[in-house]
């Protein structure tokens, strides 16, 4: 599979391109189990609402074969590997829960951290978004300020030690003060993505980017897979692995069917019983 020239041309111009329905049902039943699961976990890796709901799982593809199979995908990694012209590896993988009344994340550039915090030398990866649920204008959108990538990192950003999340996916975000998303959105606009669930987004690292509370009953899972070229590799470590990588070996691929195979297992396992 490969993206067409119009696809490449909105991700050179805008800075992402949203590819609708790219995986199957069978294939999103296998992941929304494995969502499930690793909610349960207890480490630090699971970050929680004040209900106690986990609201983010980082190092998904760490911790769980199904997001392992999943970051190798060929779907995933041939796009990715199109778009950037080069090999890749995983810098950060997570589960994006959007409970009822949960967590906003405010406005920044993965790049923001990545740079500052990881050491990662250059703007040269994606954040590759896969949309477990259908998403809507209704719950929680991902928003994304198009073309933000050409301008570089904003250098106005600052953690905010106020943020409500500070404690947990805003430790080491840099956020972008507001008169500065003002300006940003004034020149390029706005748009929130949305699409069928298992359509999957392929945006550059430095796009402007951000969600709000979700108000209504509509669960909205993202599962997000950040990729840099393998020669973009990170120079400092001061983060645990599961928030940014050790492992900067390229990704080799599996099969077309290495998501249906875990529901093939577990079929044959019902029907020994």
């Amino acid at each position: 599979m490969q993206l067409t020239p119009e696809q490449i041309a909105e991700y050179n111009d805008k800075g992402y391109v949203l590819v609708p329905n790219l995986l199957d049902a069978e294939e999103l039943a296998v992941l929304d189990e494995a969502v499930r699961e690793v909610g349960q976990r207890d480490g630090p890796e699971v970050k929680r609402e004040k209900n106690g709901e986990p609201h983010v799982v980082y190092g998904m593809h760490l911790i769980d074969e199904r997001f392992r199979a999943l970051s190798r995908h060929p779907r995933l990694v041939k796009l990715a590997e199109q778009i950037l012209g080069n090999h890749i590896y995983v810098h950060q993988s997570r589960v994006n829960v959007k409970q009822m009344g949960g967590a906003i994340v405010d406005w920044h550039q993965d790049f923001g951290t990545y740079h500052r915090v990881d050491g990662v030398p250059e703007p040269k990866g994606l954040m590759i978004s896969i949309l477990l649920d259908e998403v809507t204008a209704c719950n929680a959108p991902l928003m994304l300020v198009p073309h933000t990538q050409h301008a570089g990192i904003v250098q106005e950003a600052r953690v905010n030690t106020e943020a409500e999340d500070h404690d947990a996916a805003a430790k080491y975000r840099y956020d972008i003060p507001l008169e500065t998303l003002d300006a940003l959105i004034r020149e390029n606009g706005l748009e929130a993505i949305t699409g069928p669930a298992g359509s999957v987004l392929f945006m550059n690292m430095n796009v402007v980017h951000g969600s709000t509370v979700n108000i209504t009953p509509l669960r909205r899972v993202i599962l997000y897979l950040n990729v840099c070229t393998v020669d973009n590799r990170g120079e400092t470590f001061a983060r645990p692995e599961y928030l940014a990588a050790r492992d900067f070996s390229p990704i080799v691929p599996l099969d077309e069917d290495c998501l249906h195979r875990f529901r093939k297992a577990e079929a044959a396992k019902e029907g020994a019983r």
